[in-house]
């Protein structure tokens, strides 16, 4: 009698298992545009552009230049998707100081043109 309650027990599992099965959720997969994926959201893209102009650097930069930060801030506000995401990219991407090895790099090219030329003597021969 104990193996007859085993079998049944197993049969009824298995049973049960296979039904469920049969019950489980499958994913549904569509085609999303390149436009919906690349975009990024404004909002963030707004805050940190204009976390970067709100600097008091920045600001003095305005300032100084004649530019009235309200506009500016007014401007950025209008801009579009695309333009704001250039933006963002440019400013994300543009060096804090300046490129300083471009700045190194033209130097040394014009002190070993000018030393080519004989205008200066930079570079010692050694004997």
């Amino acid at each position: 009698m104990k193996s007859f309650n085993w079998r049944s027990t197993a049969v009824a599992l298995l049973a049960l298992a296979v039904l469920n099965s049969g019950f489980v959720n499958s994913a549904h997969a569509g085609i999303v545009e390149t436009a919906v994926m690349v975009r990024s959201d404004r909002g963030a893209q707004l805050e940190a552009v204009q976390a970067q102009l709100n600097r008091a650097d920045v600001r003095a930069a305005f300032a100084k230049l004649g530019v009235d930060p309200a506009s500016v801030d007014q401007r950025v506000a209008n801009l579009d998707e695309s333009e704001l995401e250039a933006l963002a990219l440019q400013m994300q991407d543009a060096p804090a100081g300046g490129d300083v090895l471009a700045l190194i790099g033209v130097v040394f090219v014009v002190l070993l043109v000018l030393e080519l030329v004989g205008v200066i003597d930079i570079f010692k021969k050694i004997p």
